[in-house]
């Protein structure tokens, strides 16, 4: 017969583990403090030696506690999906907003290629590029391009992104150096700055007046490669471009510009089928050569 110490134990374990406070266990399993303190001790007690440093207001994880906690979490992951599998109808729905250009570049691939895997998890897409559809929890995640994920929210950083100019293969040979650029007509967006770009290309240059506005990058992407002049481009949403020979870089210079986090709704990590599909896009994610 095995020896295994009570499901709840395990959970409590798993949840103070993962979140680094007991307080914020409590919080998430709806108990007191006290009672994940609690089993925790008897889970220790059971195992005959500690799992947690306890320090002044926080814990850390011992050596023998973090190689338990990485065997606790692979089984509680698998016997949830074991669970889901069994529901009648055995289909879970995952509401996922994201920005439309960013949603066509690589999120669409990467939907389908986990769904072929888990065919009975349904995706409901939306599209924005605001936080409020996440924090009031209308969906489990969100993919947005900010620089921190917001307090209160738990979130995974998914790509550092960069810029630089790209242009149609017939303009390339007219610019031999970044100050033929202010010849140019210019497509422009709100997040990206040709100001700051030029700075790192050592031309001293105010942000362009004029030239035609996009709030949509692949839009102006598309804009760009009909040849309505060149664009500051982010390296996810040119990478097909580039690929396919309709744009190319007159000039490899390029500018750090932030970061697409993946954050999730305050009540997203109670269902294990969106903690399971966050950590398989920030593997594959990381897996693609992009920080998660």
């Amino acid at each position: 017969m095995r020896r295994l110490p009570p499901l709840a134990n395990l959970e409590a374990f798993d949840a103070a583990a993962r979140l680094g406070s007991f307080l914020a266990a409590a919080e998430t399993l709806a108990l007191t403090p006290s009672a994940v303190s609690h089993r925790i001790r008897a889970l220790e007690s059971s195992l005959g030696l500690p799992l947690f440093e306890r320090r002044h207001r926080t814990i850390a994880l011992t050596e023998a506690g973090a190689r338990y906690h990485a065997a606790v979490r692979d089984a509680l992951d698998a016997l949830a999906r074991a669970t889901d599998a069994l529901h009648a109808d055995g289909h879970r729905t995952l509401a996922v907003s994201v920005a439309p250009a960013f949603g066509r570049a690589w999120l669409v691939e990467q939907l389908t290629a986990y769904q072929g895997q888990h065919p009975h998890i349904e995706f409901a897409l939306s599209t924005s590029t605001r936080l409020d559809p996440v924090q009031r929890g209308e969906v489990d995640l969100a993919i947005r391009f900010i620089d921190a994920v917001p307090a209160g929210l738990d979130g995974w950083k998914l790509f550092d992104e960069t810029v630089f100019p790209v242009c149609r293969p017939g303009q390339a040979a007219a610019l031999t150096h970044p100050a033929d650029l202010l010849h140019t007509r210019l497509l422009r967006h709100p997040l990206l700055s040709w100001a700051a770009w030029f700075a790192a290309a050592g031309v001293s240059a105010a942000e362009p007046a004029e030239g035609p506005r996009f709030d949509d990058g692949a839009l102006m992407l598309d804009a760009c490669a009909a040849g309505q002049g060149v664009a500051l481009a982010t390296s996810t949403l040119a990478a097909p471009l580039l690929a396919s020979g309709r744009l190319v870089r007159p000039f490899p210079t390029e500018l750090a510009q932030g970061c697409y986090h993946l954050i999730a709704a305050p009540a997203a990590r109670e269902k294990r089928w969106v903690v399971d599909f966050a950590r398989w896009l920030c593997a594959t994610a990381h897996s693609h050569g992009h920080a998660c």
